[in-house]
């Protein structure tokens, strides 16, 4: 039966020396026999068993796994259950990664939308990207309460059309007209913006806010910081709060 040097089956399962060497040391591959000379021999269930390390290690399974399965008396009993945890940890760090990736693309995006490009450019695209998902939300709960309004006020309008009915007109009026200050005074409360020239958080007065234009994700404002007028950024509130506690520390 042919006997392998360290050199020779790491050759052959195109590892390093050093790997070969490792393996022994955990105690997963350890050599038949040794020569006269005190060099580690390997036989051809050891090579076998050395491919079989190489191609579990290639699927991400750890040392320490490995070591468990080939040392099991009934490993069918253990394969299954170390595939499946091998399974869900690479798709939680394939969702880690496709997360990175779509930050990546879209700070990307950003940089390139940015006229006068800054570090501190960096920083806000990195604050308006923390926020974006409260933002959504306040932007939801908005949509929550407006959508009924605008159906009721829809519906007053046919039935004045339609049938002449103007009772319902006003029983909406009842209602929009408190729900919309109200939800104004919320929207002004959950906001701020960040200025584009000195790169401050900022909260405009609630008039300045509502009568400036704005487009989906800014609004033309003046900086209570510098003075700058120009269309501003806006995060939620929250946002705010994190960056004064991060730069607090």
């Amino acid at each position: 039966m042919p006997k392998y040097t360290t050199g020779e089956i790491a050759k052959l399962c195109g590892v390093s020396v050093r790997t070969v060497q490792y393996y022994d040391s955990r105690g997963i591959l350890v050599p038949s026999g040794l020569s006269e000379g005190g060099r580690r021999l390997y036989s051809e269930d050891d090579l076998s068993r050395m491919k079989i390390i190489c191609f579990l290690r290639d699927l991400g399974l750890p040392i320490k796994s490995i070591g468990q399965l080939l040392n099991e008396e009934s490993p069918e009993r253990v394969i299954s259950l170390l595939l499946d945890q091998q399974v869900q940890t690479l798709r939680s760090e394939m969702d880690d990664r496709r997360k990175k990736l779509d930050s990546l693309e879209r700070l990307r995006r950003e940089l390139k939308a940015v006229g006068d490009f800054s570090v501190e450019s960096i920083g806000d695209i990195a604050l308006v990207m923390k926020n974006k998902n409260g933002l959504k939300r306040l932007h939801a709960a908005m949509l929550l309460i407006g959508i009924p309004v605008g159906l009721i006020q829809w519906t007053a309008i046919i039935l004045l059309i339609v049938k002449g009915i103007w009772w319902p007109l006003i029983v909406w009026a009842a209602i929009a007209i408190p729900c919309c200050v109200w939800l104004s005074v919320y929207y002004y409360k959950k906001v701020s913006y960040i200025c584009p020239q000195c790169h401050e958080v900022f909260r405009p007065t609630f008039r300045q806010m509502f009568f400036a234009p704005h487009t989906p994700k800014t609004r033309k404002l003046t900086c209570t910081k510098c003075g700058h007028r120009g269309f501003c950024v806006e995060i939620c509130a929250d946002a705010d709060e994190d960056r004064s506690g991060s730069e607090a520390q």
